[in-house]
């Protein structure tokens, strides 16, 4: 390889036309590999001489090759590391690191590491969000790094950052790993906003999406899908058609608990859901899903109240407190009067006289 002097040169006189860049990518190439890794310290300050943006294509090659050197990349050039990256994809030329999609993929998943490992996720957002822009051939391709920012989105429970990429209509999947993480970590983004229709849709895709073979990312996803499916609708729906055959015959095999939890629910007995759920508590919570499965407990009171409702026109306060196992008229209209909030094809109303009406 021929000095890294020259190399820095080279890329600082080739970054300017395509012809150029084309040409700066084969020398880029040549000299790429455990070459430029073997000296991942002494890179470091040449970056210094370049330019994230008017020399994007060299400045990935050098970047790349210090954060996969395996090297402790705080320790590198005294400074901040993770800076230096963050500040790269964000200015980078979307033209020029399109030509090495590789590296530059490796750069985010470094970034992505990096930040969670210092349990500071919120550092990686902004950066992420904008690689995946330059990295999409068009707003409805689905890329590796969807799924690393949405994943940077939960943990730093920034939930309306991760809406930037989940609002946008995908139609363009290379491999099914990213969709299926796409998914599930959407749907949980949506979990965390209350938005449980959007949550479904993206749940149902994860587990409904073509494999040959069950994968971990569906079962999880199945789970939730069970527990907002309650939520939401008081019912799981049955499979569809267009359902792979594995995850048909698999998937409630690997949630027999969930399975169970949906039977006890249909049964609409509160206390026998309680006790379910007490019974079952470390296993939800080893899921991390025993927050959902209190919410699909509480929405058990209003999918009585609602059952009650298509029996009788009028019910008084206390009916509907024994009837559904509340403690106290009181809590009984607290129920209804949220359900006023949600509910928006029937007129709630609680009269002067204490009883309860649906018209």
């Amino acid at each position: 390889m021929e000095s890294l002097e020259a190399l820095v040169a080279h890329i600082q006189g080739l970054s300017g036309s395509p012809d150029e860049v084309a040409h700066l990518h084969n020398l880029l190439k040549q000299a790429d590999g455990d070459s430029l890794r073997a000296h991942a310290a002494a890179l470091v300050p040449f970056l210094g001489h370049l330019s994230p943006g008017a020399h994007s294509l060299g400045y990935l090659y050098l970047l790349e090759a210090c954060a996969t050197s395996g090297a402790n990349l705080r320790e590198f050039g005294g400074g901040d590391f993770l800076v230096t990256m963050a500040d790269f994809l964000t200015a980078c030329s979307a033209d020029q690191i399109r030509l090495a999609p590789d590296k530059f993929l490796n750069v985010c998943r470094v970034l992505k590491d990096q930040v969670t490992q210092l349990n500071a996720p919120i550092r990686g957002i902004a950066p992420l969000r904008a690689a995946v822009r330059k990295i999409q051939a068009s707003p409805e391709q689905l890329t590796p790094v969807h799924a690393d920012y949405l994943l940077l989105c939960l943990l730093a429970k920034q939930y309306k950052a991760g809406l930037s990429v989940l609002e946008d209509d995908i139609f363009e999947v290379d491999q099914p790993k990213d969709l299926f993480l796409y998914c599930y970590y959407g749907g949980m983004i949506y979990i965390g906003l209350k938005k449980f229709p959007k949550a479904l849709e993206l749940l149902h895709n994860a587990v409904t999406a073509p494999m040959p073979s069950l994968n971990a990312i569906a079962v999880e996803a199945y789970k939730k899908y069970i527990l907002v499916s309650l939520i939401q609708n008081g019912q799981v729906p049955s499979f569809p058609k267009y359902t792979s055959a594995a995850a048909q015959r698999n998937l409630k095999n690997h949630a027999q608990i969930y399975v169970d939890l949906c039977t006890s629910y249909g049964n609409g007995r509160y206390s026998d859901l309680e006790t379910f759920v007490e019974s079952n508590a470390a296993a939800f919570q080893s899921d991390n899903n025993l927050g959902l499965v209190k919410q699909v407990l509480s929405s058990m009171y209003k999918r009585n109240i609602q059952r009650l409702t298509q029996t009788y026109l009028t019910l008084s306060l206390e009916d509907i407190a024994r009837s559904v196992q509340l403690e106290t008229p009181r809590d009984a209209e607290m129920h209804v009067l949220s359900m006023v909030t949600v509910l928006s094809t029937a007129c709630l109303s609680i009269q002067k006289n204490g009883t309860f009406c649906l018209s």
